[in-house]
């Protein structure tokens, strides 16, 4: 007998369970993940655009009204940027900072790095080298605008420059010294003091000086005598020069009486046709002479090297100097940062590489500059370009360290943005000009940094 077999009726292809609006446990456990990351990243997200994304569109919208804020300008503002004489300034020392700052920056770190690697105590000298990274840049700007005083006395640095220029070249005695009036001196145009009259061999001369505060006067100084006539026969002018100033009151101008002090160390000359013939140096008691001298007539001079004013250092806060000391200043703070950057990719590097170059006969200079250099060069260029990021938008170590009266021959783009907006200036639009055009100069290097790290991390 046979068996019909009843043909299987078609199969349902499957779904997911639950009808056709189910889903499987791993795409619910994928949406609850999205929930919790979104969840996460949304405040981060809400801060990112109240502080940064907000600020920005208002600053572009703002850009393009006056000063005000009521009337639209259009490009206004930007054609008036680049009219300004402070604006161009601006910008000039700011492409000096990109130029200058980051690639000694990026040098002196890169040859602390390799000298550190070759000490003892390299931890104890990386400390000291960061610890600057430490201090504010408010804290930085107040020590160094203090170091750059100009007065020896307060600022360290022009205290170190006046003592070696002093141990080399021999300051002024009597700065503050002046000539007795109507006894016989006369003062000249280059600042040097001579004789109305004439003197021969065989005269003396008393030449009286008053003004010369008591803390000038030499410890050696002794009381002046009257100098006495040598004679016509010994061709000697003889002389004196003395402080014309009795203590306690007394004594009887341009003539030397006994409570009066010499002033010694003076250069004095015999001048003759208007050249020095002899010259000689005072004593203890301000005495001098000139010996050997022919027949004639001769002015007794003191040169304006014995009262010139005193060496008073560098003038680092002036026009010339203020962009390089401030610079000198953000090098002091950032040197530590470019070393243990540079320094950590150095310790990375290929030790058989530098090993085989040097058993293969490379001196150290050859090591470095044709191994060690270009395996860094990945390194080098990201502390290069975040120190270019930085340096565009220095303001505090300008705005403390520069004095008033040169605050404009310091200005960079960010300081000048502060003073156009709220330093005086009370124009926002323009500020916020200046506001887009630094960040119109930071992207490309933002962005070049961000590219080369995905880069580094694929």
């Amino acid at each position: 007998m046979t068996t019909v077999t009843a043909p299987a009726p078609p199969r349902r292809a499957a779904g997911p369970p639950g009808g056709p609006g189910a889903t499987t446990p791993r795409a619910r456990a994928r949406r609850r993940r999205r929930i919790i990351a979104v969840a996460f990243v949304l405040p981060a997200l809400l801060l990112l655009g109240a502080l940064v994304v907000y600020p920005v569109l208002f600053s572009v919208g703002r850009s393009f009204f006056d000063a005000s804020g009521t009337r639209f300008v259009g490009g206004g503002n930007y054609a008036e940027m680049f009219r300004d004489p402070a604006t161009l300034k601006a910008i000039r020392n700011s492409a000096i900072w990109v130029v200058v700052a980051p690639t000694l920056l990026t040098g002196l770190g890169l040859i602390l790095a390799v000298l550190v690697e070759k000490i003892r105590w390299a931890t104890a000298f990386k400390l000291l080298l960061f610890m600057p990274m430490a201090v504010s840049f408010l804290a930085a700007g107040i020590i160094f605008r203090l170091a750059y005083e100009e007065d020896p006395d307060k600022g360290v640095l022009n205290a170190a420059v006046v003592g070696v220029h002093d141990t080399f070249s021999e300051s002024s005695s009597y700065p503050a010294a002046r000539a007795r009036e109507g006894h016989g001196l006369a003062r000249a145009a280059d600042g040097s003091y001579a004789t109305a009259g004439t003197a021969a061999p065989g005269s003396s001369v008393s030449l009286a000086f008053v003004g010369v505060p008591p803390k000038e006067i030499p410890a050696e100084a002794k009381p002046a005598a009257e100098a006495a006539a040598a004679g016509a026969a010994t061709r000697e002018i003889r002389g004196v020069v003395y402080l014309d100033f009795t203590p306690g009151g007394g004594g009887k101008p341009g003539v030397v009486d006994k409570a009066e002090r010499g002033l010694p160390g003076m250069t004095v000359e015999a001048v003759r046709d208007g050249k020095a013939v002899a010259k000689a140096t005072t004593a203890a008691d301000g005495s001098f002479r000139f010996g050997d001298l022919a027949d004639g007539t001769y002015t007794v001079r003191l040169p304006a090297a014995n009262f010139s004013p005193p060496y008073e250092g560098v003038s680092w806060l002036g026009p010339a100097l203020v962009t390089p000391a401030i610079i000198g200043a953000y090098l002091w703070i950032w040197t530590g940062f470019a070393m243990v950057l540079i320094g950590a990719g150095l310790s990375a590097l290929p030790r058989d590489t530098l090993e085989a170059a040097r058993m293969d006969g490379a001196n150290e200079w050859q090591v470095f500059r044709r191994i060690t250099v270009p395996l860094l060069a990945p390194v080098l260029t990201v502390v290069f370009v975040t120190l270019v990021i930085n340096v565009m938008k220095v303001f505090d170590l300008i705005y403390i360290i520069a004095p008033g009266p040169v605050q404009e021959d310091a200005t960079v783009l960010a300081t000048q943005m502060w003073l156009v907006s709220f330093g005086g200036g009370n124009n926002q639009g323009l500020g916020s000009a200046l506001g887009v055009l630094l960040l119109l100069l930071v992207i490309p290097a933002m962005v070049f940094n961000v590219r080369r790290f995905r880069r580094s991390q694929s």
